[in-house]
């Protein structure tokens, strides 16, 4: 029955060519700004290398301080004092790294002004994330603490420094300094932001100390876990330590809050704001859900006004198929198989405009090293897309048709 569901259906879409290609343009349109949505999300909140152990890392990216009995609040990144004091020394971990935000310093090789994005990590930073060494290795815990002045460069500037010719061993200048390069990585595309940068080195070779005391600063922390059942406990344990930070000048500061966090749900705190600044994960996928909904709605509505017209030239041949005996619920069938497949249609002519869109924005260089492409998880997303696509455009045209009287269907009525 499916495979006359499915002849029937190519013969009805090529009998309205007009028809059909308005409904693939808006079929194939919202799967392509939908496909391009989730493999920009894909790319920033996936499993990709070096953030390999995601479902262990937790991390902590924001922490406010501020004193009750007045209206001032510092907020931003943690100071490496606090995270080396009170994060460093979480219990029951496998691993903790400390690194900065990213900054740009300069480089001028051969004369000629090369900005570059810098990042300072202790040598733990190298075990907790899994990069893609090209050339060489990380530089370890030992030259961190004897301030070595060493790096780890990615591809690009390896390219920029040296061309095609070996970079480890050689020397990169910057700041007036020369670091000795230890290990090249594939490069980091920029919206992964806590692996991201262009070049790294110890937090050890910082021109000066002041930042070893510090409560807020430029750093962040990532915890990684034995596993995942131990996220609440790493939790409380570390609110049990803001508790019992003490600040230089209580009269300044005197209370500090913050949460260690995955990314994602650090990144929904921000999104989604709240008097007690709580992690809303899951509302925030329920909304891009709904969003991505809502998006649909508009050609779904569209579609389905296309699909009673279509249907409604059909009458003759409903009134004839329901004169011998075919139910409701087969025309109903027959109905939304012809609706999925033209969404499926449609959803392959998105995919390829998809993966077309991607790539231009991949060399567009909007984001640095970003490379988009299509995967499995892309794909599935897409496909599931397409099949609600259909479902919902095609129920109610198919419902509708599927309930008229054989003799009004025979005589061409269509209420």
């Amino acid at each position: 029955m499916l495979k006359n569901y499915l002849k029937i259906a190519f013969k009805v879409l090529l009998r309205r060519k007009f028809f059909t290609f308005i409904s693939l343009f808006g079929i194939s349109f919202t799967l392509v700004v939908l496909m391009v949505a989730v493999a920009f999300f894909d790319h920033t909140f996936g499993q990709h290398a070096p953030e390999t152990k995601q479902d262990r890392t937790l991390g902590v990216y924001f922490l406010e301080m501020k004193t009750p009995d007045r209206d001032g609040t510092w907020n931003g990144s943690a100071g490496y004092g606090f995270l080396d004091c009170h994060v460093r020394t979480l219990p029951n971990v496998e691993k903790v790294a400390l690194f900065s935000e990213h900054e740009i310093i300069h480089s001028y090789p051969n004369g000629e002004k090369v900005p570059l994005y810098l990042k300072y990590t202790d040598g733990e930073f190298w075990n907790v994330l899994e990069f893609n060494f090209l050339e060489g290795a990380a530089y370890t815990k030992d030259d961190d603490l004897n301030r070595n002045l060493v790096a780890v460069i990615n591809e690009a500037t390896k390219k920029k420094f040296f061309g095609d010719q070996p970079a480890v061993g050689k020397f990169i200048e910057m700041g007036g300094r020369n670091f000795r390069v230890t290990g090249v990585v594939a490069n980091v595309p920029f919206l992964r932001i806590t692996p991201f940068s262009d070049v790294w080195v110890p937090i050890g070779t910082a021109k000066n100390d002041n930042f070893r005391q510090e409560l807020m600063g430029s750093f962040m922390a990532l915890v990684l876990a034995r596993s995942p059942q131990d996220f609440q406990a790493i939790k409380d344990e570390f609110q049990v330590r803001l508790a019992q930070v003490e600040f230089p000048d209580p009269k300044e500061w005197n209370l500090m809050t913050g949460n260690v966090e995955t990314f994602f749900e650090s990144v929904s705190r921000e999104v989604i704001p709240s008097q007690n600044r709580q992690a809303r994960p899951k509302l925030l996928i329920a909304l891009l859900v709904i969003a991505a909904l809502l998006f649909m709605l508009l050609p779904t509505i569209n579609l389905i006004n296309i699909n009673i017209s279509r249907i409604m030239e059909r009458a003759s041949e409903i009134g004839v198929r329901k004169a011998f005996g075919a139910s409701s619920w087969t025309l109903v069938g027959q109905f939304v198989v012809e609706n999925i497949l033209l969404t499926l249609v449609g959803g392959a002519i998105g995919f390829v405009i998809s993966v077309f869109v991607l790539h231009l924005i991949s060399q567009s260089n909007l984001f640095p090293y970003a490379t988009f492409t299509m995967n499995y998880r892309i794909f599935l997303g897409g496909l599931a897309l397409a099949i609600v696509f259909g479902l919902l455009s095609g129920v109610y045209p198919a419902w509708k048709m599927s309930r008229l009287h054989p003799v009004d269907a025979l005589k061409g009525a269509t209420r």
